[in-house]
């Protein structure tokens, strides 16, 4: 008979405690550390009075088959299917996103629209020529290489670096590879010809890329399937503590103020830089990486709101406002009370302890005076406000971070029975699913090692 495996996981947001559950069916005995005293992580939802606010926009995707039937099963009748409808604003026009090439460069006047498929097609020429996609460095090499210069000074440099505070030359290339929606080059030439004179007929213009998709979702917000998956640990015999500030990690041993836990095998999905951090065995090489390895911290206003819709759809961008997307969940099945009321959750990102993450009173009135600007609400209709925030929101690709996060994972590789994953543990950008299978397949390399 196969010796009982134990399993101890830092974090309960769903990639941690998808894994746990894994582990669980596998025959391992598990428990979960959380800081917080709730499950979610960045998917946690809050309730305030008599409604449910989100952290952000969070919706499951059927993209994972297994994982989609796994959740959908543990979610039951909870589980609301939804049509994706997300925009953004662009050029004074609300678009389909993510944007189309033709929404891109709908609305320039004739010299720029020609300035910006004359270097589309340049940028398409050099790189089949000289591979420049795949020598580019920075975010902006990359950009420029895909987009070529005219549409990046246009449209991505200044998006860029409002959004991140950093500016395209100081992210790595990697950034746009793995976080940015692409467009295809020559569908964008191909479907502004017959804009330009002389241009074909259209029948040739290409077919977008993008496909309608069905989110999945809850009366109840985000909050519904932490929560069930949290219930399936703790059904599966698998414990949880909640509100446990790890002070320490040993080897062996994983130290809190008011208690200490032996472990054989770790899983950690907490930041990546604190688990460094916290790890006794981390050398000053290794620490001094993590500390370059820099998460963008975001903050969520909730508003519960007298109007009984404030948007088209689920959710929508905006290029030039503070707030970088307000969704409005009551158009997702979120069951808003009062009935004709309506919550939107509006978010940005921001610094540490500045006027954004303190909720200082200035940074309210911009939001009021945006939000009033777009037609989504007025001052007056606005009832309740709750404010979150989370130093963790998104990795920051900094550049050369790729050098950094090899000096951090060398060292993890050495340490036995130690696995970091997740969104956060492996400083990446996956949706809810792939960080869920993320969790999975740490598992299984957990278990196949033991």
């Amino acid at each position: 008979m196969t010796q009982t495996k134990d399993i101890t996981i830092l974090g309960a947001g769903v990639c941690g405690l998808y894994a746990a559950i894994s582990a669980l069916r596998r025959g391992a005995s598990v428990t979960v550390i959380e800081k917080n005293d709730f499950p979610g992580g960045l998917a946690a939802g809050f309730k305030r009075g008599g409604n449910f606010f989100d952290q952000g926009v969070h919706m499951l995707h059927a993209t994972d088959p297994e994982i989609y039937a796994d959740i959908a099963g543990l979610m039951g009748d909870e589980r609301i299917p939804v049509n994706l409808d997300a925009r953004i604003h662009w050029n004074n026009r609300s678009y389909r996103y993510p944007l189309k090439g033709l929404d891109l460069l709908a609305g320039m006047n004739p010299f720029q629209l020609g300035r910006c498929v004359l270097g589309l097609v340049i940028a398409d020429l050099q790189n089949r020529l000289n591979h420049t996609q795949a020598a580019a460095i920075s975010a902006e090499d990359a950009l420029i290489a895909t987009y070529g210069d005219p549409l990046y000074e246009f449209f991505f440099k200044d998006f860029t670096h409002r959004y991140w505070n950093i500016p395209p030359s100081q992210l790595s290339a990697e950034f746009v590879r793995r976080k940015m929606p692409r467009l295809n080059v020559l569908d964008l030439v191909k479907k502004c010809l017959p804009k330009l004179p002389g241009g074909r007929s259209a029948d040739l213009v290409v077919a977008g890329a993008t496909t309608d998709e069905t989110l999945h979702y809850s009366k109840t917000g985000s909050e519904t399937l932490p929560r069930v998956l949290a219930n399936e640990v703790e059904k599966l015999g698998g414990k949880i503590i909640y509100g446990s500030d790890i002070l320490e990690i040993t080897p062996t041993e994983i130290r809190s103020l008011d208690s200490s836990i032996r472990f054989h095998n770790l899983l950690s999905t907490i930041p990546l830089p604190v688990l460094i951090r916290l790890s006794s065995a981390a050398p000053p090489a290794v620490l001094d990486a993590a500390k370059e390895l820099k998460f963008k911290p975001i903050v969520t206003h909730g508003l519960l709101v007298r109007k009984n819709k404030c948007l088209e759809g689920l959710y929508t961008y905006y290029r030039n406002r503070i707030f970088h997307r307000v969704g409005e969940p009551g158009n997702a099945g979120l069951e808003v009370n009062p009935a004709d009321h309506s919550v939107l959750i509006i978010e940005m990102t921001c610094d540490r302890d500045d006027a954004k993450w303190n909720d200082d009173p200035a940074i309210r009135k911009r939001v009021l005076e945006d939000l009033t600007a777009e037609g989504i609400c007025l001052p007056e209709e606005i009832i309740e406000w709750h404010h979150f925030t989370n130093p963790h929101g998104y990795p920051i690709y900094q550049l050369h971070f790729e050098k950094h996060l090899a000096t951090v994972q060398q060292w993890l590789d050495q340490q036995k029975h130690v696995v970091s994953t997740g969104r956060q543990g492996a400083f990446t950008f996956p949706g809810m699913h792939n960080a869920m299978r993320m969790g999975q397949v740490a598992v299984d390399l957990i278990l196949s090692q033991s």
